[in-house]
C-alpha cells in the first residue's frame, strides 16, 4: 500500500506546486484539459503532476504518494493506471514502430471486434480523442441527411457545433447550463453557427418532439449519452428511437464516458436501444489516446462524401490499446466489479454521512458517482474534504470513478479517512467557518478563467 509523505521541506512550496505556478505563466489555462486543473479540486494545494502512476496509485514530483479515489484520469482508465496487459501490448507495438507511411493492421481487427460486440454496426472510422469523434460523428450525420441542425441533450466537448448551442440569436441565456459545465464561453465560435445546435433535457421526450415539429426535415441529427447521471426512464430511449425514425435524424449515442462500465461494449446494449452511429473514446484505450465511430453502414458510407481525415489517426498505438482492454474486458467482469465497489463505496459514504449528519447528497450510476452537499456553502464543503483527503494520502474529488484497480481494502482506506474527517465537516457547517478551515481559495465551479 502506498503512504503519504510530507509535503516539502520546513514549509517551502513543493516541486509539483512551483512547476503549476510556472505553467500558469506559459500555458493559457494552466493545463490542457478543464477538469484537470487543480483549481477544480483545491486551488493551491491539488498536486496538478504525476512521476508515477499504477493501478490506482500516484506519485506525485516530490514522491508524495496517493491513492486517486477521484476521476481516474478523467474516467479514461477503466482497467487501472498503467494496466500490464495493455502496457505490455503497447510497448510491443512501440518497439516495432508506431508510425509508418504504411497503416496499422490493428485497425482491421480492432474494427471486426467492435462489430463483433455491436451486431446493430457494419462500419468504423477511427480517431484519438472524445472531442473529435464526437465531431466526426456529427460531420457524417449531416453529410448523410443534408441536413444542418441538430437536437441534444448532454455535454459532447469542446467543439464548434456544440458550444454553437450557447449561441443564441438575440439572447445572452446559457442554454447549456444544465449539460455538465455552465458558463461555457463561445469566443471563437461563428454567430452564423446559432440555432443549428439545440439543446433538450434527458428523459424529455416531449421537448425532443417540439423541436422537431419545430424543424421539419431539417434535424441532422439527436446527439445525446444513452445514460450518465441518471437511467433513462421506461420508453424513453425507446421514444427516441421512434422519433429519430419519424424524422429521418441520425440517432447518435455518445458512449465517451459511460461507455463499457455498464455492458461490455456500451450502455445501450444494456438498456437494448441501437443508435445508428455509437462514439467511443477514454476507456476503450485505458489510458492511451482512441476514439472509435461505429455505425450502420448507410450512415457511415457518408464519411466518404465529405473530407475526413487526419495523420494521427492511423498510428499504431491506440488501436493496439483498444484491443488489450476489450480483450480483457472480455476476460474479466470489469462492469461487475465497478459497480460492487461504486456500491460498497457509496453505501459505505451514505451510512457516514448519516451518522456525522453531514449534507451529502449522490448522483450517478455506482461505478461513476458523483458528491455534492445539500448546503448554501457546498463547494466550500467539497474543497475542505478534498484538502484534508489529501492530508491522508488520498485523491478525492467530487466524483468517484470505480475502476478494476480498485480494491475493497482501498474502498475502506477512503472510508476510514472520511469517518476522521467527517465530524470536522459537520462542525464547520454548524459553526459557519468552512472557508476558513481550508487554508487556500475554495474550488472552481465548471469553467472559470484563471487570474
Amino acid at each position: 500500500m502506498l503512504e503519504p509523505q510530507a509535503a516539502g521541506i520546513g514549509g517551502t512550496e513543493s516541486k509539483t506546486q512551483q512547476l503549476y505556478r510556472r505553467a500558469k505563466m506559459r500555458i493559457p489555462g494552466g493545463t490542457q484539459l478543464l477538469s484537470k486543473r487543480p483549481e477544480m479540486f483545491a486551488p493551491d494545494q491539488w498536486p496538478a503532476y504525476f512521476r508515477e502512476a499504477r493501478g490506482c496509485e500516484v506519485v506525485d514530483l516530490d514522491g508524495r504518494r496517493y491513492l486517486d479515489m477521484a476521476i481516474m484520469g478523467v474516467s479514461a482508465c477503466l482497467l487501472g493506471y498503467n494496466d500490464p496487459d495493455v502496457t505490455e501490448a503497447v510497448v510491443r507495438r512501440v518497439q516495432s514502430g508506431s508510425m509508418c507511411t504504411l497503416n496499422s493492421p490493428e485497425e482491421v481487427e480492432l474494427a471486426d471486434l467492435l462489430l463483433e460486440l455491436h451486431p446493430w454496426a457494419e462500419k468504423v472510422r477511427y480517431a484519438r480523442t472524445g472531442g473529435e469523434s464526437m465531431t466526426i460523428a456529427v460531420r457524417i450525420a449531416r453529410a448523410a441527411t443534408g441536413r444542418d441542425r441538430l437536437a441534444f441533450c448532454g455535454y459532447h466537448g469542446w467543439h464548434d457545433w456544440y458550444l454553437a448551442a450557447n449561441r443564441v440569436s438575440g439572447r445572452k441565456d446559457d442554454p447549456l447550463r444544465g449539460h455538465l459545465l455552465p458558463g461555457l464561453p463561445v469566443n471563437g465560435v461563428p454567430s452564423q453557427l446559432a440555432d443549428t445546435a439545440l439543446p433538450f433535457p434527458y428523459n424529455d421526450l416531449d421537448r425532443l418532439k417540439t423541436i422537431l415539429e419545430r424543424f421539419p426535415g431539417e434535424i441532422a441529427a439527436v446527439v445525446m449519452e444513452p445514460t450518465r447521471a441518471t437511467p433513462p426512464e421506461a420508453g424513453f430511449l425507446e421514444g427516441v428511437r421512434r422519433q429519430c425514425d419519424r424524422a429521418g435524424a441520425v440517432l447518435v449515442f455518445d458512449e465517451i464516458s459511460i461507455g463499457w462500465r455498464l455492458a461490455l461494449g456500451g450502455a445501450h446494449l444494456r438498456y437494448e436501444v441501437d443508435p445508428d452511429i455509437a462514439v467511443f473514446a477514454k476507456a476503450i484505450g485505458n489510458g492511451h489516446p482512441m476514439g472509435a465511430i461505429i455505425g450502420r453502414a448507410g450512415v457511415m458510407q457518408a464519411a466518404q462524401e465529405s473530407f475526413i481525415s487526419s495523420t494521427y489517426w492511423t498510428e499504431g498505438v491506440g488501436p493496439t490499446a483498444a484491443l488489450a482492454t476489450i480483450h480483457k474486458m472480455q476476460r474479466i467482469d470489469v462492469r461487475s466489479h465497478v459497480a460492487e465497489i461504486g456500491t460498497q463505496w457509496r453505501e459505505g459514504m451514505r451510512k457516514l454521512a448519516e451518522t456525522h449528519n453531514v449534507p451529502l447528497t449522490f448522483s450517478g450510476h455506482p461505478a461513476l458517482t458523483t458528491i455534492g452537499f445539500d448546503h448554501p456553502e457546498a463547494l466550500a464543503l467539497q474543497t475542505l474534504l478534498t484538502v484534508r483527503m489529501l492530508d491522508a494520502g488520498i485523491l478525492a474529488g467530487g466524483q468517484f470513478s470505480a475502476c478494476l484497480a480498485h480494491t475493497p481494502e482501498h474502498v475502506e482506506r477512503y472510508l476510514a479517512a472520511a469517518d476522521r474527517i467527517f465530524p470536522e465537516l459537520a462542525e464547520a457547517t454548524h459553526r459557519g467557518d468552512i472557508a476558513a478551515r481550508i487554508g487556500g481559495p475554495i474550488r472552481h465551479s465548471g469553467f472559470a478563467r484563471l487570474a
